[in-house]
């Protein structure tokens, strides 16, 4: 039996087949203007990839923000609740969930079937969102994906102190002119990622285990300080 799910978000668009439970295949693409497009380009990409078509799969189940304009999901389900169940389904023993995506950042606390108990979710801010680290990414004339590895080289972690992205880039842009080491500026920028998802912690209550998705959970940086905060490891999914 093929099923399949499809997630389309504020920076990707992703769409995942499952056969009788297990992953045969996925793929992420870029977001477009049009949500739908979107969809069309993340379920195609995957299909291509074990030559599918459609019609071969029995149900689909939409999620993520543009997820009413999926053309050709049975269902739509929130993010919230697919977060829920698809972490307790790789790890049974996840309780918390961090998901820091494009735009916004949830956590989500759940019970043992994966059920959400409580939630707490910011979508006002890009502050401590993968936009943000874009910003800073773009500022610093640094890939993304190089953020990670490098905070990790500080040896003096610098103080960045807004709350605000565009203050913090102007931030960022005064300690690079007083000449502080990149890896160094870096790490103020990670924990201070970490430092805003910590309030929604707070507000939710940590109970392990402890898992962190979404895009940003690929940043190591970010990853280890937010650790550091918690007094956690987080389990990988």
């Amino acid at each position: 039996m093929l099923v399949a799910g499809c997630d389309v978000g504020s920076l990707t668009g992703k769409a995942v087949i499952l056969q009788d439970g297990e992953i045969l295949c996925y793929s992420i693409v870029p977001t477009t203007p049009k949500p739908e497009r979107t969809a069309q380009n993340a379920m195609d990409a995957a299909l291509q990839k074990k030559d599918l078509s459609l019609n071969d799969i029995e149900f689909i189940v939409g999620t993520g923000y543009g997820r009413i304009k999926i053309p050709f999901a049975n269902s739509q389900i929130s993010e919230l609740s697919c977060h829920g169940k698809g972490a307790h389904s790789v790890i049974p023993s996840v309780r918390t969930i961090i998901d820091v995506g494009g735009q916004d950042c949830k956590v989500i606390k759940v019970d043992k079937n994966g059920k959400i108990l409580d939630f707490a979710m910011n979508d006002k801010c890009a502050a401590g969102t993968g936009r943000f680290l874009e910003v800073m990414a773009r500022t610093l004339e640094l890939k993304l994906e190089e953020l990670g590895p490098i905070s990790l080289e500080s040896k003096n972690q610098a103080k960045i102190t807004a709350q605000c992205s565009v203050f913090a880039e102007t931030e960022v842009v005064s300690l690079m002119a007083d000449g502080i080491e990149v890896s160094d500026i870096v790490a103020g920028i990670h924990d201070a990622v970490a430092s805003r998802i910590m309030s929604l912690v707070y507000r939710v209550g940590l109970e392990e285990d402890l898992t962190i998705t979404g895009g940003v959970a690929k940043n190591i940086g970010v990853v280890t300080y937010l650790e550091k905060r918690l007094g956690v490891t987080s389990k990988k999914l």
